[in-house]
């Protein structure tokens, strides 16, 4: 931990959802001086995704459902193309990456190589996503994938050809971070390697 925040007090404001809290700190700025700020932090736990791909068939594995921040922020349907994902809950990320990709796209994988770990809105929400790829083959489906819907996930899987995956990112179709991350990732080391 750092010397240059002291003081650390935390209220608990909502612990419906996620957890929110309102932080209170003094925090040393560079010049040396100590400033009292307060910030507000969203704490889901950390979380792992994974982009399933297939090199013979240059195609990829992408997942399609609704978020509410998405729809409430301007996208018509609230509809978001990602990679399977979801929160680490007490799993390893390739444990719970395999579960998740298995439960959200129907495809059991058995090796995931990691790739990195990233915060994706780091001044607001403490969540780190560890990000892998993986292949996948048809013999590796074992459901219709979809997600739980006791969780309220009703996800749609979509398979597209590579190609359409990275100039979806361009155009804006594919408007989520770690997909973006690891579609870009997926050109200069997967299928361009």
């Amino acid at each position: 931990m750092t010397d240059r925040v002291k003081n650390l007090k935390q209220e608990l404001l909502s612990d419906n959802w996620y957890v929110l809290k309102k932080y209170t700190y003094d925090f040393q700025l560079r010049n040396g001086q100590w400033q009292e700020q307060q910030r507000e932090a969203y704490d889901r736990g950390n979380g792992a995704c994974v982009l399933l791909y297939n090199l013979e068939k240059q195609s990829v594995i992408l997942t399609r459902q609704f978020r509410l921040p998405a729809y409430v922020n301007g996208v018509d349907d609230g509809m978001l193309i990602e990679v399977a994902a979801g929160l680490l809950d007490d799993a390893s990320p390739a444990e719970r990456v395999k579960l998740e990709a298995e439960e959200e796209t129907g495809y059991r994988v058995e090796q995931v190589d990691p790739v990195f770990a990233a915060y994706m809105s780091p001044g607001a929400v403490t969540e780190k996503v560890h990000c892998f790829v993986a292949r996948y083959d048809e013999s590796a489906a074992v459901s219709d994938g979809g997600g739980l819907v006791q969780e309220g996930e009703d996800i749609e899987v979509i398979e597209l050809n590579f190609d359409e995956a990275l100039a979806m990112v361009y155009d804006g179709r594919i408007a989520d971070g770690k997909t973006i991350m690891l579609i870009l990732h997926a050109a200069l080391h997967v299928f361009n390697a």
